[in-house]
């Protein structure tokens, strides 16, 4: 089954295609303008989709060598993210799917990012745990099946993403904040300062205190000071969120009994990330997406929809963007 994959749940505008275990075009589009205000402006990005969207799924048929009346079914994202832009995707999506008279699926933007792996790593079998990382989500997700998710742990504030791009602009960087930080935590030393790991029961996440530590050490700090000392602040709190996630998916997966862990969404980019969890892994084996599959895609959005499409599931064109959506309300869905 050929399924094109439409992804607008924030400010990147993506289409892809993706047959059975391969993708034949992921196209992204990100809209740097919002890096100017130093976060999204819903506005902003919902104009910005109007007009980039036509020719970016136009590009990612073009790239996989395919018509629109090669395409078999259609796979969207509907939630979570922002309205304003789900709207247009969506929109989009069913308009498609009316004059093509084809079938189209509404995909949950978690759902997807648990796809980035299954898509690529063959060798990644069920069950196994899942830390979505991302600006919005941090969660650890059980997978046991295909389109059934069990959430045993999430952040309680500010998602991981979050933070860093509140601390990147407490340090005067750029955004989006995560890869400037990580860029200069690499000159940086990671013990410079000791900012506290958020303790929360379980498998829960918190990183709004880490990021008011940051706010208070930088308030004590000369303007001197911190431009000398700014590579070793920003290590030393990156180490702090990797310490946090790590330490929480390992005690999640020894409890669990999984002996495979995912990463997925944008923070799982991290280098950073990456090579603790590995090392800390214990045996485990660690799998992570490309780095074009990391941040929002429409080739994870393709390939879950694939997967529900191919179970006869469909959904109708009544369907309505939700900028609140768990995992858990789409389990089993029929």
């Amino acid at each position: 089954m050929v399924v094109l994959g439409i992804e607008t749940s924030c400010d990147d505008t993506a289409a892809a295609v993706v047959v059975e275990g391969k993708i034949l075009s992921n196209i992204i589009f990100s809209q740097w303008v919002h890096s100017r205000f130093g976060g999204v402006v819903p506005e902003l990005a919902a104009r910005s989709h109007i007009r980039i969207l036509p020719p970016v799924v136009k590009e990612a048929l073009s790239v996989a060598g395919l018509t629109l009346s090669d395409i078999e079914g259609i796979a969207v994202t509907y939630g979570p993210g922002l309205v304003v832009s789900l709207v247009l995707g969506l929109s989009y999506a069913k308009s498609l799917a009316y004059a093509l008279k084809i079938p189209f699926i509404g995909v949950n933007h978690l759902e997807g990012h648990i796809f980035s792996n299954l898509l690529v790593h063959k060798d990644l079998t069920l069950p196994f745990l899942n830390l979505i990382v991302s600006g919005g989500h941090t969660e650890l997700v059980v997978v046991r099946e295909k389109g059934s998710y069990e959430v045993i742990g999430s952040t309680l504030d500010d998602a991981a993403g979050e933070a860093f791009d509140k601390v990147a602009k407490l340090l005067g960087m750029g955004y989006p904040g995560g890869p400037e930080i990580e860029m200069k935590a690499r000159e940086g030393d990671p013990g410079f300062v000791q900012f506290p790991r958020g303790k929360v029961k379980e498998y829960d996440f918190s990183f709004s205190g880490l990021k008011t530590a940051v706010l208070y050490y930088l308030d004590d700090l000369e303007e001197k000071e911190k431009k000398t000392h700014l590579s070793d602040i920003a290590a030393s709190f990156q180490e702090a969120v990797v310490d946090s996630l790590v330490a929480k998916t390992l005690k999640a997966a020894k409890f669990c009994k999984l002996n495979q862990i995912a990463l997925s969404g944008g923070v799982s980019a991290n280098k950073r990330l990456r090579e603790k969890l590995m090392e800390k892994a214990d045996g485990r084996k660690v799998f992570y997406p490309s780095l074009n599959l990391c941040t929002d895609n429409a080739a994870m959005i393709a390939a879950a929809g694939l997967e529900r499409l191919k179970k006869g599931e469909r959904s109708p064109f009544t369907l309505k963007a939700k900028a609140r959506l768990t995992l858990g309300e789409v389990n089993n869905r029929k």
